[in-house]
């Protein structure tokens, strides 16, 4: 049988042996002198695809073959659900695009009496339930949370032809994503040791959707607008176009102790006596997002992330939040039902903000004088004392006069301060070494969402959004690779369940 076998092979590749040699006569041949490099590389990559494609489905022809000359006609094949199949049926095929192009696939089914046909073939080369092959399903999905779909289609076009569609795209993206909570579930985080802080920051950042994908109120705001001019939108008009997505996430940091003046310079500047010291540097960084769920499943699951790196809350639980009352709520809801202690504390980059906005009410705008009160007002805060802060800046402006614009930017930095001095004992954060500002998830918002989901004419279904941002998020992680492994295992074990873990068992 081995020559026999043998001869078969080369048969079935036949067609690939005959492209490869006409390849390699036009590269030999005088017509291939006149050619410059780039010429050269395009010729190859075009029919070295089509070479690929034909070994492949050769491949493919000789599993076939070999599939309907083994002699199992009297044998039977068990299903997935445990019932005997006992009459083989040859023929059946099914394509199949894949990265080298369009193949088919073909396969015996196995019958039975009232039942429904199986293909121990498909679940032997874990085929999928569509068309597209896993090899496109990663393609696709590296392209496209990447960038645009648009952009996503002409890159895999230019790489495999015309075998995937921007809807197919969309469609194998969303699919793509379905295990993501699941495989983090899974996932064991690094250990550390006790003193390293555990950082968890949370924060929000709208994507626009389509009408249907807004939730009830935004919908509502939309439909009941009355717009003051019909071309564009007048001064202090929302679009009410977004739809709210909540982001999170969890890293490691060893502590860095800092003083005030690391991180505000003396009016006079820095001298060069002492060096500036740096901040906590993030590191094995975890995130999540979500624009479906609710703001505070996706807490829950930083928390939950946090829990497993610190299941014994041995180490120090720091929270960064920018001052929204209701993502306050839900952190301290959260670590009471945790019964984890937390430090909150308020991002600084927020507070100066808001210093800046009071200082403009006292000094014009670009003003050194302006920069020399809020480094002033600032160092205060960071010194643990923003009480007193906020009562110099009341007092200024009362001496001042304020009214009106100015009054109201003064008193305003005023309530942020008065409002959250629980939260603004920096003092306390600095000595310890802990991060006083939220830049990690400042910078998810801007890259998983700013630079895909909130381009430029871009307006999203619920579906789509939701798969590309937890995509985004998971490539952040550096686990995309990895995910994409996990979501095809389970993927198999979905369209091929069987109870002893082999897809389909024959028995003679």
């Amino acid at each position: 049988m081995e020559p026999y076998d043998a001869l078969v092979a080369i048969e079935v590749f036949e067609a690939a042996t005959r492209a490869f040699d006409c390849l390699k006569d036009d590269l030999a041949s005088p017509d291939a002198d006149a050619m410059a490099h780039h010429q050269l590389e395009e010729l190859i990559a075009s029919r070295g695809r089509e070479l690929q494609r034909l070994l492949l489905q050769a491949r493919l022809d000789l599993r076939a073959r070999r599939e309907r000359e083994a002699k199992t006609q009297a044998g039977v094949v068990l299903g997935a659900d445990g019932q005997v199949r006992r009459y083989r049926e040859c023929g059946h095929r099914r394509e199949l695009a894949c990265v080298f192009g369009t193949v088919t696939v073909e396969r015996c089914a196995w019958r039975g009496r009232k039942m429904s046909c199986v293909h121990p073939a498909d679940a032997a080369l874990s085929l999928p339930a569509g068309r597209h092959s896993h090899g496109l399903l990663r393609l696709a999905v590296t392209e496209a949370v990447r960038g645009s779909y648009d952009q996503a289609r002409a890159a895999i076009e230019d790489r495999c032809g015309k075998v995937l569609g921007k809807r197919q795209a969309q469609g194998l993206v969303v699919t793509a994503a379905s295990d993501i909570d699941a495989f983090y579930r899974n996932k064991v985080p690094l250990p550390a040791t006790a003193d390293t802080l555990l950082v968890i920051q949370a924060d929000g950042k709208g994507i626009p959707m389509r009408p249907e994908a807004l939730r009830p109120a935004t919908l509502k705001n939309l439909n009941n607008a009355r717009r003051a001019m019909r071309t564009r939108l007048a001064p202090g008009e929302k679009p009410n176009r977004k739809r709210m997505a909540t982001l999170a996430c969890v890293f490691d940091a060893a502590p860095a102790v800092r003083r005030p003046h690391d991180i505000i310079a003396p009016p006079e500047g820095r001298s060069d006596r002492r060096t500036r010291r740096p901040g906590p540097k993030a590191k094995a960084k975890w995130l999540t997002a979500s624009v479906t769920e609710a703001p505070e499943n996706v807490i829950a699951a930083a928390f939950e992330q946090a829990e497993a790196r610190d299941a014994g809350h041995h180490r120090p639980w720091i929270v960064l939040v920018d001052g929204a009352r209701h993502q306050l709520d839900l952190i301290r809801t959260e670590a009471a039902r945790r019964q984890v202690a937390v430090h909150v504390l308020l991002d600084f980059v927020h507070v100066t903000e808001y210093a800046w906005g009071a200082a403009h009410a006292f000094h014009p705008v670009g003003t050194p004088e302006a920069e020399t009160w809020v480094a002033g007002h600032l160092t205060t805060i960071l010194h643990g004392q923003a009480a007193r802060a906020a009562a110099e800046i009341t007092e200024q402006a009362d001496k001042a006069g304020l009214a009106g614009a100015k009054r109201e930017a003064a008193d305003k930095c005023v309530r942020y301060l008065t409002g959250h001095l629980d939260q603004l004992h920096y003092d306390t954060a600095l000595a310890k070494g802990w991060p006083i500002a939220t830049g990690a998830i400042e910078g998810a918002c801007r890259h998983l969402i700013g630079d895909r989901l909130d381009v430029t004419g871009a307006r999203w279904g619920l579906a789509g959004a939701e798969a590309v941002l937890k995509l985004r998020a998971v490539k952040d992680n550096d686990d995309l690779d990895t995910y994409l492994d996990f979501h095809l295992a389970r993927e198999h074990e979905r369209l091929y369940p069987t109870p002893d873990q082999h897809n389909y068992k024959l028995t003679a």
